[in-house]
């Protein structure tokens, strides 16, 4: 039965941000995802993790300047010294969470630009490295161009080869299914091709990115078949919620820890 952790970035906004895990945990859940956690103190994540026997699933290393716009740093050439001081950065927080996934975010580039391109394989590969070094992998997840445009990875392709060249055993697919469907659809015999490389899955309905219990993609069919192909890792619910988020987990409950 897949395993459902709930982006507390998107869901649950209703409460602050530690109080998301919480209200998460309340409703059934066994695991958390989100963004980032850099505002909030490690110690302090830990403890809300622990008080309600929550699983820390994912989350990013930090995405360089945000607020100004930046979507993450490893493919812009001349920020490499960052990204190292930005992966030790992020492993405090795993060291404190227990997390084993990290998703590293490529940044806004041309991805037919070859300093681009170098800077992006050597970021991932020094990431990798060092994470590997700490039993993390590292996840690569392709984005959409209408939810950011100009982003470097917004090919599916692009990751599966990567991962395939630099054939490090921790570098992993993380499987956005909402991401995928905009950018090639063909869902279902993607994930029967790349399951065998794929570390995380998330989900959303398209094209709305809402619940996952309608629109384009039959939510129930994909369960079943992510099961089916022997998927043991998390799924994030990555989706905005249409209301209230407690509203909008009928869809959810049959998953849910009693």
């Amino acid at each position: 039965m897949p395993v459902f952790a709930a982006n507390l970035t998107m869901m649950f906004n209703e409460w602050p941000f530690l109080d998301r895990f919480d209200a998460a945990a309340d409703a059934g859940f066994v695991a958390v995802e989100y963004l980032f956690p850099y505002e909030a103190a490690p110690e302090a994540i830990a403890e809300r993790l622990a008080r309600n026997n929550l699983q820390q699933a994912l989350f990013n290393l930090p995405p360089g300047d945000w607020a100004a716009g930046e979507r993450g740093i490893a493919a812009l050439p001349g920020r490499f010294d960052a990204l190292k001081a930005d992966v030790e950065r992020a492993l405090d927080y795993a060291a404190a969470t227990g997390v084993r996934r990290l998703h590293l975010m490529a940044g806004l580039a041309d991805p037919d630009d070859e300093d681009a391109a170098s800077s992006y394989r050597h970021s991932v590969a020094y990431a990798a490295g060092r994470l590997l070094e700490e039993g993390i992998d590292l996840l690569l997840e392709p984005i959409n161009g209408r939810n950011m445009p100009g982003y470097f990875l917004n090919d599916f392709g692009a990751a599966e080869r990567l991962i395939a060249e630099l054939g490090l055993p921790n570098l992993k697919l993380q499987f956005d299914i909402y991401h995928r469907q905009i950018i090639h659809g063909d869902v279902v015999m993607a994930l029967r091709r790349l399951v065998s490389i794929t570390g995380h899955i998330q989900i959303a309905s398209v094209p709305s990115r809402n619940e996952p219990d309608g629109e384009e993609l039959n939510y129930s069919y994909l369960f079943e078949e992510i099961d089916r192909l022997g998927y043991d890792g998390f799924i994030g619910c990555e989706y905005i919620p249409r209301g209230h988020t407690l509203d909008g987990l009928g869809w959810f409950r049959p998953f849910a820890r009693s």
